[in-house]
């Protein structure tokens, strides 16, 4: 699996991309994580990657010709699944977002700054819109890393215990049950009896119906 990541700020995904889950799933060669600096992209001689917006509407717009540019020069040397446009606007991610771009091959992500993009680039260029929530932050490399994250994390072998990653919440459109650890007991706080049953039959009984109970306190939209 590859990922293109475009940012006027790839500084700002430094970081993310490269500790933990991500870290290792890179190191096996299960995916190729590339971020782009749309500014080596850019004509202006001081690498400006934005402009006023006409219309004297506030906030600099990403400008088309850079954006246009990288994202015609990575489609020719590819096919990609998607073209991912990082937006408040957008479609909201979730768990089956995250499950069905794990099984792509190539994506490209295109981190959103400023005021936004300039609008003819989300007709002519983005196949999806996706948010990561109903606010609004400086840009669109935290989004990139997050949705990354989560669709690495899927991909087999990127995590040690692939049924780990099955039984996460949402999955099912249930939250996960509540998990425990060694002391059984701690400070007179007892992990329940029936995890130390050894009752696997009881105990996948007992998680299914304490997801349930903690879906409808928690999340009651998930059940609708």
């Amino acid at each position: 699996m590859r990922i293109d990541i475009i940012s006027a700020v790839p500084e700002l995904l430094d970081s993310p991309l490269n500790f933990s889950i991500i870290k290792r799933a890179r190191d096996k060669g299960l995916v190729e994580i590339n971020v782009h600096n749309l500014r080596a992209y850019s004509t202006n001689k001081h690498r400006r990657v934005d402009d006023y917006a006409f219309g004297f509407s506030a906030g600099m717009v990403m400008q088309i010709e850079p954006i246009d540019r990288i994202i015609t020069k990575l489609k020719s040397e590819r096919n990609y699944d998607e073209v991912i446009y990082t937006s408040p606007d957008g479609e909201q991610f979730n768990q089956k977002m995250a499950n069905r771009y794990s099984l792509s091959e190539n994506l490209i992500i295109l981190c959103g700054h400023y005021k936004g993009i300039d609008h003819r680039i989300r007709e002519h260029l983005i196949t999806k819109e996706i948010s990561i929530g109903d606010y609004v932050l400086t840009g669109g490399e935290l989004p990139a890393a997050i949705m990354t994250d989560a669709i690495v994390r899927l991909i087999p072998g990127a995590i040690g215990d692939e049924m780990s990653a099955l039984s996460d919440s949402f999955q099912d459109n249930l939250l996960a049950p509540p998990v425990y650890t060694r002391p059984a007991e701690y400070n007179g706080w007892k992990v329940p009896d029936i995890l130390l049953s050894g009752h696997q039959a009881k105990i996948d009984e007992w998680n299914h119906q304490q997801s349930v109970e903690r879906t409808m306190k928690l999340r009651p939209d998930l059940l609708k």
